[in-house]
C-alpha cells in the first residue's frame, strides 16, 4: 500500500517525469535488479517489494498531468478504490448467487444510461464488456441476429452475402468485428467524411443503393459521436433517417458521456465507454441496446452447471447468458463509486474542464507561428490535431518535399521526447495528411501551465529539424 501511494502522490506531481524509457531489450536483460525473469524457487518478499516498486517505475505514469499520450488517462481516486474492492471480493458476474450487489449494481447503472440516450421509457438492455471493441463486436452481432436468427444454428453459409457501413474515421474495431464474426473486412464500406471528419449521409446512400444493386444486404450503420482522431460527430439524425428508410441497424459509437443527452432514441445499439472522458480506470465499457431480450437469445446457451432455471431466487438476474463470456470482471463497481461520489454534476464539470482545455490549446497554437492547425476549427470535442512547422521548413514552399519532411517530423520530435521523458503526445498520418499530433485532454490533473509546457517541449526538441 505504501508502495502504490507513494506513486500516486508521484504521479500528481508536475516536476516529476512522465516515464523513464527503456528498450525492451533491456527490460528484457534486467534493470539494476529487476528482472523481469522467473524461476522455480520463491524469492524474498523483499525482493518482490523491490519489484513491485520497479514495475512501476519503469512504467508510464498515465494519472501524470503531461501525459496527453491516450484519451484514457488520469488517475481517480475514488475509481482506484473501487478497482481495489473489485478485486478484494474476487468473483464473477455471471450469476446473481456469487455476485448478487454487482449484477443490482449494472442494472441500475445501464438503466441510467437508457435514460440518458432516450430509451427512459423502454424496455431496453445493455452489458459490461472489456472494452469498445468488444461492445462495438456485440453491436454486429446483435444487429445480424435480429435481422437473420438462423445464424445462430446455421452459420455464415445460411446467409446471404451482408454489408456493413462506417465512416472513413470511424474506430477500426468494426473492422475488426467484421473479421471475427465471418463477415469479413472487404464487406466493410467506408463512407465518405467531410474536411471535418463527419460522415456524409448523401455518400452513405449512394453505397447502401450500390450494394443493393450488386444484390447484396445493407445491415448496419456504425456512426461517431467524436470520432477517435479529429473528435467529429456525425450527423446522426441524418443517418438515422436512412437507416430507417432502407431498414439497417443503426449503432452509435459514443466517446463523450455529454453528448447522449439527445442523442436520439432513434439508435438501435449504443456503445458508451467510461474509462474514456469519465475518467473511470481502464476497463469500463457498456453495451447498450434498445431491445430487451435481443443479447439473451442472440448469445444464450443454457449451461446447465450455472443457469438452474430452478434457483430460489429471480433467475433474469443471472445476466452472464446474455454474454459471450463465461467469466466476467466486475467493471461497474468502480463507475457506480464515482457516480456516488461526484453525482451527474460531477462528471459534467470534469468533462467541461477538458472542453476548456481543448479550447486554450486551440487559441494558442492559432497564435504561435510555428504551429498549424490539420483543420481550422474549434474543437467539437476534447481532441486538437496539429504540426509543428521547424524554422528550417517554414522556408520551403509547399508540395511535395515539404510534406515529405513534415513527414518525419513528428516522429523525431515524439522519440527525444520519450528519451527525456518529461511528456508524452500522440502522432500520426490521416487519410492523405501527414504525420501530425494529435492532443487529446481527459486528465482532471492537466492545467492550462502543462499545455504550455508541452508546446514549449515540442518547439525545444524540434527547432533544429
Amino acid at each position: 500500500v505504501e508502495i502504490l501511494l507513494n506513486y500516486i502522490k508521484k504521479a500528481y506531481d508536475g516536476k516529476s517525469k512522465v516515464l523513464d524509457f527503456h528498450h525492451p531489450h533491456q527490460l528484457l536483460e534486467g534493470l539494476e535488479g529487476f528482472s523481469l525473469e522467473l524461476h522455480d524457487q520463491p524469492e524474498p518478499l523483499e525482493q518482490i517489494l523491490v519489484d513491485c516498486r520497479d514495475t512501476l517505475k519503469y512504467g508510464v505514469k498515465t494519472g501524470h498531468p503531461r501525459y496527453f499520450n491516450q484519451l484514457s488517462s488520469g488517475l481517480d481516486i475514488v475509481g482506484l478504490a473501487g478497482e481495489w474492492l473489485s478485486a478484494t471480493a474476487n468473483t464473477n458476474m455471471f450469476t446473481y448467487e456469487i455476485a448478487p450487489v454487482f449484477v443490482v449494481m449494472e442494472e441500475i447503472l445501464l438503466k441510467k444510461m437508457h435514460e440518458m440516450v432516450g430509451w427512459g421509457e423502454m424496455e431496453a438492455d445493455g452489458i459490461f464488456s472489456p472494452g469498445g471493441t468488444i461492445s462495438n463486436l456485440y453491436s454486429v452481432l446483435v444487429a445480424r441476429y435480429k435481422r437473420f436468427p438462423e445464424i445462430k444454428t446455421k452459420g455464415m453459409a445460411a446467409l446471404p452475402h451482408i454489408a456493413l457501413f462506417v465512416s472513413e474515421h470511424s474506430h477500426y474495431s468494426v473492422k475488426k468485428a467484421a473479421a471475427v464474426l465471418g463477415i469479413g473486412t472487404d464487406n466493410v464500406i467506408a463512407v465518405k467524411c467531410d474536411e471535418r471528419g463527419k460522415m456524409i449521409p448523401s455518400d452513405l446512400e449512394a453505397k447502401i443503393l450500390k450494394v443493393k444493386r450488386q444484390g447484396h444486404i445493407p445491415l448496419y450503420v456504425s456512426a461517431t459521436a467524436g470520432t477517435t482522431v479529429y473528435g467529429a460527430f456525425d450527423p446522426l439524425d441524418n443517418i438515422a433517417d436512412i437507416c430507417e428508410k432502407y431498414g439497417l441497424w443503426m449503432h452509435v459509437d459514443v466517446m463523450l458521456f455529454r453528448t447522449i443527452f439527445g442523442l436520439s432514441p432513434r439508435a438501435n445499439s449504443v456503445t458508451w465507454n467510461p474509462h474514456k472522458l469519465m475518467g473511470v480506470p481502464l476497463q469500463c465499457s457498456a453495451f447498450l441496446v434498445c431491445e430487451k431480450g435481443l443479447l439473451q437469445a442472440c448469445n444464450q446457451m443454457c449451461a446447465g452447471y450455472l443457469f438452474q432455471p430452478d434457483k430460489q431466487y429471480d433467475t433474469t438476474y443471472d445476466t452472464g447468458d446474455k454474454t459471450i463470456q463465461c467469466g466476467r470482471h466486475v467493471d461497474v463497481f468502480k463507475l457506480w463509486l464515482m457516480w456516488k461520489a461526484k453525482g451527474t454534476r460531477g462528471f459534467e464539470i470534469l468533462i467541461n474542464k477538458s472542453l476548456e482545455l481543448a479550447e486554450y490549446l486551440y487559441k494558442k497554437l492559432n497564435s504561435r507561428e510555428n504551429f498549424e492547425l490539420v483543420f481550422d476549427a474549434e474543437p467539437e470535442l476534447t481532441n486538437v490535431c496539429f504540426w509543428y512547422i521547424p524554422p528550417n521548413l517554414r522556408r520551403i514552399p509547399n508540395g511535395p518535399e515539404r510534406e515529405k519532411l513534415l513527414h518525419q517530423v513528428a516522429p523525431k520530435i515524439k522519440a527525444r521526447m520519450i528519451e527525456e521523458g518529461m511528456t508524452m503526445v500522440s502522432y500520426q498520418p490521416h487519410g492523405d495528411k501527414v504525420n501530425f499530433f494529435r492532443m487529446v485532454f481527459s486528465n482532471p490533473a492537466t492545467r492550462k501551465s502543462d499545455v504550455d509546457f508541452l508546446l514549449e517541449e515540442i518547439e525545444r526538441l524540434g527547432k533544429d529539424l
